[in-house]
């Protein structure tokens, strides 16, 4: 019963995060849309119904029935037609009919006297800042959350102390987890190392790192070292003689390298079956950014392979295929991720703070690049289209050509609407994938 409570704490947790980041990024448009005099009629977070609203000036402020999203609404979104647009294009079909349903929408926002108020009448530079603020915020709330995950607690990285010790070798690719009759004793275990023992030096080089002693391992197959550990605050002295044994070769990426034929890479090297222990450290102010931009660049380069992504979580939905851990989830899978750490007994409760706080920093940081995709109705549509009048306007002028006006993004609505069609099917998959294959980040 407490891990089920501890896992509906943790979604709870995540949830409000969620929605508070919603907010914020809302506010990121609402702020300067004010500031440059657009009359917003509403600030709503969620879809759907409105459950509870309150009128504050000239702006509704509201909660409606589903929570995965936000909006704001500002008066003339869109600019009319030119000169007999709307008759020419009021018979040409249905997704003609988008455009003009949406020319007119965004004209009815406007009341009698507003006219001067209404978004598309801004400088291309005041729409780019407005419909950029919403973005900009997630990455504001990503810094500050990734310098309180960093400065605060600290990154986890392997410690010089023990963590596992392995009871035996076994064969390099073997998937088992017991020890067989024919495996031989791991050389940390016959060397009487345990878990908890922190090593202090190797051969009279003392230890300064995890990395290090396994470098010397690894280069010391069939050699006794001497190894000194300090156990309960007394300094042991112990001989470890690493075995040679093949070892699987990793890429970058962390996944065995194979050859041709698809065989395994592998390579001799000294093992002791030692593994370290984590430790949480705290880093300086400057590695904030490079982690922030890290995670920009790991979310960018998901959505450039979502198209393959997507592919691969069908086959693990619908196959035998396992999820890819570094892939696409949707707020389902977030949420039970976040339910999960919460639930975890392995991890105190600071590791728990640290783990939420990541989540939540990484959370936004998608939100922060998914929104800035250049289509619309995303941020980044609207972006690109103000950019694109920009470009248009500056050759007419450089050209001494007639002011081509404001870019029709109204036209763009059957475009959009194919996007939200796909963005939907893709969530829906993402869900599906997330109930019935999660995401295994915990074994």
């Amino acid at each position: 019963m407490d891990s089920v409570l501890l896992f509906v704490l943790g979604v709870a947790i995540l949830a409000i995060g969620l929605a508070v980041s919603i907010a914020l990024h809302e506010i990121g448009h609402l702020v300067p849309a004010k500031l440059f005099g657009v009359k917003v009629t509403q600030y709503m977070i969620g879809f759907g119904p409105t459950i509870w609203s309150k009128r504050k000036g000239e702006t509704e402020y509201g909660l409606k029935a589903i929570p995965f999203g936000g909006y704001i609404s500002m008066i003339g979104m869109f600019p009319p037609a030119k000169d007999g647009g709307e008759a020419r294009s009021a018979n040409t079909g249905f997704l003609s009919s988008l455009a003009q349903d949406a020319r007119s929408a965004s004209a009815d926002t406007i009341g009698e006297g507003e006219e001067h108020r209404a978004f598309y009448l801004l400088p291309v530079w005041k729409r780019i800042i407005i419909m950029f603020g919403g973005p900009f915020m997630n990455l504001l709330i990503a810094v500050v959350l990734f310098a309180v995950l960093l400065m605060g607690f600290g990154s986890a990285q392997a410690s010089t102390t023990i963590g596992s010790v392995s009871s035996c070798v076994q064969p390099a690719g073997s998937s088992s987890t017991e020890c067989g009759p024919n495996d031989p004793a791991a050389p940390g275990a016959a060397s009487g190392m345990l878990p908890g023992d922190r090593l202090v030096s190797i051969d009279g080089t003392p230890v300064t790192s995890w990395e290090q002693s396994t470098e010397t391992i690894r280069a010391s197959a069939g050699t006794a070292l001497i190894v000194v550990v300090e156990r309960d605050g007394v300094e042991k002295t112990l001989t470890l003689t690493p075995l040679l044994t093949e070892r699987p070769v990793f890429d970058e990426a962390g996944k065995p390298v194979t050859d041709a034929a698809g065989a395994t890479v592998t390579t001799e090297v000294g093992f002791a079956g030692i593994g370290p222990a984590g430790e949480l450290v705290q880093q300086p102010a400057s590695a904030v950014l490079p982690a922030v931009g890290e995670n920009i660049s790991g979310v960018t380069h998901i959505i450039l392979n979502l198209p393959q992504r997507m592919v691969d979580v069908a086959n693990a939905a619908f196959g035998p295929e396992e999820r890819d851990p570094n892939g696409p989830i949707s707020v389902v899978g977030v949420g039970r991720v976040a339910g999960e750490i919460a639930a975890l007994d392995s991890l105190s409760v600071e590791s728990k703070v640290a783990s939420m706080v990541g989540l939540l920093a990484s959370l936004n940081i998608a939100l922060f690049v998914f929104n800035l995709v250049p289509l619309m109705p995303l941020d980044g549509g609207h972006i690109a289209g103000a950019l694109w009048e920009a470009i248009r306007r500056g050759f007419a002028k450089l050209f001494r050509k007639p002011d081509p006006g404001p870019v029709d993004m109204a036209k763009l609505m059957p475009l959009t609407m194919v996007v939200v069609i796909v963005l939907g099917g893709m969530s829906a998959l993402l869900v599906y994938a997330d109930i019935v294959k999660p995401v295994n980040l915990f074994g």
